[in-house]
Protein backbone atom coordinates (compact mmCIF):
# COMPACT_ATOMS: atom_id res chain seq x y z
CA UNK A 1 0.00 0.00 0.00
CA UNK A 2 1.14 3.56 -0.77
CA UNK A 3 2.48 5.26 2.36
CA UNK A 4 -0.11 7.56 3.91
CA UNK A 5 -0.02 10.78 5.91
CA UNK A 6 -2.51 10.25 8.74
CA UNK A 7 -3.66 13.48 10.39
CA UNK A 8 -5.53 13.11 13.67
CA UNK A 9 -7.65 15.49 15.69
CA UNK A 10 -7.46 14.98 19.47
CA UNK A 11 -10.65 15.86 21.40
CA UNK A 12 -13.59 13.70 20.36
CA UNK A 13 -11.44 11.76 17.90
CA UNK A 14 -8.18 10.26 19.16
CA UNK A 15 -8.99 10.88 22.82
CA UNK A 16 -11.77 9.05 24.61
CA UNK A 17 -14.31 10.81 26.80
CA UNK A 18 -11.81 10.87 29.65
CA UNK A 19 -9.29 12.71 27.45
CA UNK A 20 -7.06 9.64 27.32
CA UNK A 21 -5.37 7.65 24.56
CA UNK A 22 -6.22 3.97 24.97
CA UNK A 23 -3.72 1.09 24.69
CA UNK A 24 -5.59 -0.06 21.56
CA UNK A 25 -4.98 3.30 19.86
CA UNK A 26 -1.28 3.26 20.77
CA UNK A 27 -0.94 -0.30 19.44
CA UNK A 28 -2.60 0.50 16.11
CA UNK A 29 -0.58 3.70 15.64
CA UNK A 30 2.65 1.77 16.22
CA UNK A 31 1.59 -0.78 13.61
CA UNK A 32 0.83 2.02 11.16
CA UNK A 33 4.20 3.64 11.74
CA UNK A 34 5.97 0.29 11.41
CA UNK A 35 4.24 -0.13 8.05
CA UNK A 36 5.76 3.18 6.93
CA UNK A 37 2.83 5.51 7.39
CA UNK A 38 3.25 8.92 9.02
CA UNK A 39 1.03 10.23 11.85
CA UNK A 40 0.65 13.90 12.75
CA UNK A 41 -1.56 15.52 15.38
CA UNK A 42 -3.69 18.39 14.07
CA UNK A 43 -5.55 20.00 16.94
CA UNK A 44 -7.25 23.14 18.19
CA UNK A 45 -5.30 22.77 21.42
CA UNK A 46 -2.13 24.77 22.09
CA UNK A 47 1.05 22.72 22.21
CA UNK A 48 1.34 23.19 25.97
CA UNK A 49 -1.71 20.91 26.49
CA UNK A 50 -1.17 18.55 23.58
CA UNK A 51 2.52 17.73 24.03
CA UNK A 52 1.71 15.02 26.58
CA UNK A 53 -0.17 13.10 23.86
CA UNK A 54 2.60 13.76 21.33
CA UNK A 55 5.10 12.30 23.78
CA UNK A 56 2.84 9.40 24.80
CA UNK A 57 2.54 8.36 21.15
CA UNK A 58 6.30 8.67 20.69
CA UNK A 59 5.91 10.93 17.69
CA UNK A 60 8.78 12.71 15.96
CA UNK A 61 6.65 14.32 13.25
CA UNK A 62 5.34 17.89 12.82
CA UNK A 63 2.31 18.89 14.89
CA UNK A 64 -0.35 21.48 14.06
CA UNK A 65 -1.77 23.49 16.96
CA UNK A 66 -4.30 26.30 17.42
CA UNK A 67 -6.51 25.02 14.57
CA UNK A 68 -3.74 25.60 12.04
CA UNK A 69 -2.18 28.82 13.34
CA UNK A 70 1.03 26.99 14.30
CA UNK A 71 2.77 24.18 12.42
CA UNK A 72 6.05 23.13 13.98
CA UNK A 73 8.47 20.35 14.83
CA UNK A 74 8.80 20.18 18.63
CA UNK A 75 12.29 18.68 18.57
CA UNK A 76 13.60 20.74 15.65
CA UNK A 77 13.23 24.44 16.42
CA UNK A 78 14.67 25.49 13.05
CA UNK A 79 12.45 23.20 10.95
CA UNK A 80 12.40 24.88 7.55
CA UNK A 81 8.68 24.41 6.84
CA UNK A 82 7.36 25.76 10.15
CA UNK A 83 5.04 28.76 10.36
CA UNK A 84 3.27 30.74 13.08
CA UNK A 85 0.31 33.06 12.39
CA UNK A 86 -0.81 35.47 15.08
CA UNK A 87 -3.85 37.57 15.96
CA UNK A 88 -3.56 41.31 16.62
CA UNK A 89 -3.06 42.06 20.32
CA UNK A 90 -5.70 44.83 20.27
CA UNK A 91 -8.39 42.34 19.25
CA UNK A 92 -7.54 40.05 22.16
CA UNK A 93 -7.76 42.89 24.66
CA UNK A 94 -10.96 44.28 23.16
CA UNK A 95 -12.65 40.90 23.62
CA UNK A 96 -12.54 41.40 27.38
CA UNK A 97 -15.46 43.81 27.02
CA UNK A 98 -17.63 40.90 25.83
CA UNK A 99 -18.02 39.80 29.43
CA UNK A 100 -19.97 42.96 30.26
CA UNK A 101 -23.10 41.69 28.54
CA UNK A 102 -22.46 38.02 27.74
CA UNK A 103 -22.29 34.86 29.79
CA UNK A 104 -18.65 33.85 29.45
CA UNK A 105 -16.68 31.70 31.90
CA UNK A 106 -13.21 32.73 30.76
CA UNK A 107 -11.32 34.50 27.99
CA UNK A 108 -7.77 33.21 27.48
CA UNK A 109 -5.11 34.48 25.09
CA UNK A 110 -2.49 31.94 24.03
CA UNK A 111 1.02 33.11 23.16
CA UNK A 112 2.61 29.97 21.70
CA UNK A 113 3.94 28.48 24.97
CA UNK A 114 2.08 30.49 27.62
CA UNK A 115 -1.47 31.59 28.42
CA UNK A 116 -3.08 34.77 29.74
CA UNK A 117 -6.56 34.46 31.25
CA UNK A 118 -8.96 37.11 32.55
CA UNK A 119 -9.78 34.82 35.48
CA UNK A 120 -8.95 31.33 36.69
CA UNK A 121 -11.46 28.79 35.39
CA UNK A 122 -10.84 25.10 34.68
CA UNK A 123 -12.67 24.10 31.47
CA UNK A 124 -11.03 20.69 31.71
CA UNK A 125 -8.50 19.10 34.00
CA UNK A 126 -5.48 19.70 31.79
CA UNK A 127 -6.10 23.23 30.47
CA UNK A 128 -3.95 24.60 33.32
CA UNK A 129 -1.59 21.68 34.07
CA UNK A 130 0.22 23.69 36.76
CA UNK A 131 -2.97 25.08 38.29
CA UNK A 132 -3.34 28.73 39.17
CA UNK A 133 0.41 29.29 39.43
CA UNK A 134 0.80 28.54 35.72
CA UNK A 135 -1.47 31.38 34.58
CA UNK A 136 -0.91 35.03 33.78
CA UNK A 137 -3.67 37.62 34.08
CA UNK A 138 -4.94 38.91 30.74
CA UNK A 139 -4.40 42.68 30.87
CA UNK A 140 -2.94 45.30 28.54
CA UNK A 141 0.05 45.58 30.87
CA UNK A 142 0.81 41.84 30.87
CA UNK A 143 0.06 40.88 27.27
CA UNK A 144 3.01 42.28 25.32
CA UNK A 145 2.87 40.18 22.14
CA UNK A 146 0.33 39.35 19.48
CA UNK A 147 -1.34 36.10 20.62
CA UNK A 148 -1.66 33.01 18.49
CA UNK A 149 -5.31 32.61 19.46
CA UNK A 150 -7.98 33.67 21.93
CA UNK A 151 -10.25 31.07 23.55
CA UNK A 152 -13.71 32.00 24.77
CA UNK A 153 -15.21 29.41 27.12
CA UNK A 154 -18.99 29.49 27.37
CA UNK A 155 -21.95 27.12 27.30
CA UNK A 156 -22.71 25.61 23.89
CA UNK A 157 -26.06 27.40 23.70
CA UNK A 158 -24.27 30.78 23.93
CA UNK A 159 -21.80 30.12 21.14
CA UNK A 160 -23.92 31.27 18.18
CA UNK A 161 -24.77 34.60 19.81
CA UNK A 162 -21.14 35.29 20.76
CA UNK A 163 -19.94 34.23 17.31
CA UNK A 164 -22.29 36.74 15.68
CA UNK A 165 -21.03 39.49 17.98
CA UNK A 166 -17.41 38.65 17.14
CA UNK A 167 -18.14 38.75 13.40
CA UNK A 168 -19.92 42.10 13.81
CA UNK A 169 -16.92 43.53 15.65
CA UNK A 170 -13.98 42.11 13.74
CA UNK A 171 -15.42 41.04 10.38
CA UNK A 172 -13.17 39.09 8.05
CA UNK A 173 -10.00 39.77 10.07
CA UNK A 174 -10.65 36.64 12.13
CA UNK A 175 -11.66 32.97 11.92
CA UNK A 176 -13.83 31.38 14.62
CA UNK A 177 -13.83 27.65 15.33
CA UNK A 178 -15.03 25.31 18.06
CA UNK A 179 -13.18 22.56 19.88
CA UNK A 180 -13.09 20.98 23.31
CA UNK A 181 -15.62 18.14 23.17
CA UNK A 182 -17.53 18.23 26.45
CA UNK A 183 -15.91 21.56 27.41
CA UNK A 184 -16.94 23.76 24.46
CA UNK A 185 -14.58 26.49 23.38
CA UNK A 186 -14.77 29.19 20.73
CA UNK A 187 -11.28 29.73 19.38
CA UNK A 188 -10.50 32.93 17.50
CA UNK A 189 -7.50 32.99 15.19
CA UNK A 190 -6.24 35.16 12.36
CA UNK A 191 -8.15 35.19 9.05
CA UNK A 192 -7.26 32.34 6.73
CA UNK A 193 -6.16 30.01 9.52
CA UNK A 194 -7.65 26.52 9.50
CA UNK A 195 -6.39 22.99 9.93
CA UNK A 196 -6.00 22.24 6.22
CA UNK A 197 -3.27 24.89 6.10
CA UNK A 198 -1.15 22.84 8.48
CA UNK A 199 -1.94 19.54 6.78
CA UNK A 200 -0.89 20.97 3.41
CA UNK A 201 2.33 22.29 4.96
CA UNK A 202 3.26 18.84 6.30
CA UNK A 203 2.27 17.07 3.08
CA UNK A 204 4.42 19.43 1.00
CA UNK A 205 7.39 19.09 3.36
CA UNK A 206 7.35 15.28 3.15
CA UNK A 207 6.18 14.83 -0.43
CA UNK A 208 2.75 13.32 0.24
CA UNK A 209 0.17 13.71 -2.51
CA UNK A 210 -3.23 15.00 -1.46
CA UNK A 211 -4.79 11.68 -2.41
CA UNK A 212 -2.53 9.93 0.13
CA UNK A 213 -3.74 11.95 3.13
CA UNK A 214 -6.15 10.32 5.59
CA UNK A 215 -7.73 12.78 8.04
CA UNK A 216 -9.81 12.04 11.14
CA UNK A 217 -12.05 14.56 12.91
CA UNK A 218 -15.37 15.16 14.63
CA UNK A 219 -16.02 18.90 14.99
CA UNK A 220 -16.54 22.16 13.13
CA UNK A 221 -12.83 22.99 13.27
CA UNK A 222 -12.04 19.81 11.29
CA UNK A 223 -14.16 20.81 8.28
CA UNK A 224 -11.44 22.05 5.91
CA UNK A 225 -9.07 19.25 6.90
CA UNK A 226 -11.69 16.57 6.16
CA UNK A 227 -12.55 18.33 2.90
CA UNK A 228 -8.89 18.69 1.86
CA UNK A 229 -7.73 15.15 2.62
CA UNK A 230 -7.84 12.50 -0.07
CA UNK A 231 -9.75 10.37 2.42
CA UNK A 232 -11.60 12.32 5.11
CA UNK A 233 -13.05 10.22 7.93
CA UNK A 234 -15.51 11.55 10.51
CA UNK A 235 -16.13 9.91 13.84
CA UNK A 236 -19.50 8.29 14.54
CA UNK A 237 -19.88 10.88 17.32
CA UNK A 238 -19.04 13.73 14.92
CA UNK A 239 -21.35 16.56 13.88
CA UNK A 240 -23.74 16.07 10.96
CA UNK A 241 -22.26 18.95 8.93
CA UNK A 242 -18.94 17.13 8.89
CA UNK A 243 -20.45 13.76 8.09
CA UNK A 244 -22.11 15.28 5.02
CA UNK A 245 -18.72 15.97 3.37
CA UNK A 246 -16.81 12.91 4.63
CA UNK A 247 -15.53 10.07 2.51
CA UNK A 248 -16.39 7.72 5.34
CA UNK A 249 -17.66 7.54 8.92
CA UNK A 250 -16.29 5.29 11.66
CA UNK A 251 -18.57 2.53 12.91
CA UNK A 252 -17.59 3.27 16.51
CA UNK A 253 -17.29 6.45 18.58
CA UNK A 254 -14.17 8.00 20.08
CA UNK A 255 -15.08 6.27 23.33
CA UNK A 256 -15.06 2.86 21.61
CA UNK A 257 -11.65 3.06 19.89
CA UNK A 258 -13.41 4.15 16.70
CA UNK A 259 -10.33 5.70 15.08
CA UNK A 260 -8.06 2.77 15.91
CA UNK A 261 -10.56 0.17 14.69
CA UNK A 262 -11.12 2.05 11.44
CA UNK A 263 -7.41 2.54 10.76
CA UNK A 264 -6.63 -1.08 11.56
CA UNK A 265 -9.15 -2.25 8.97
CA UNK A 266 -8.46 0.41 6.34
CA UNK A 267 -4.68 -0.11 6.36
CA UNK A 268 -4.94 -3.89 6.88
CA UNK A 269 -2.88 -3.74 10.06
CA UNK A 270 -4.55 -6.61 11.95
Amino acid sequence: MTKKLITIDLDGTTLNNESKITPKTIEVFKKAQHAGHMISIVTGRPYRISKQYYQQLGLDTPIVNFNGALCHMPHELEWAAQYHKTLHRDIALDMLSLKKHMEIDMIAAEVKDSVYADQFYMPNKDFFPDGKKGTNTLTAKNLKDDPTSVCVFTKKENQAFITNELITRYGDSIEIRTWGGDTPCLEIVSAGVQKALGVECIADAYGFKQQDIIAFGDEDNDYEMIQYAGHGVVMKNGIDALKSIANDITQKTNNEDGLASYLENYLHLA
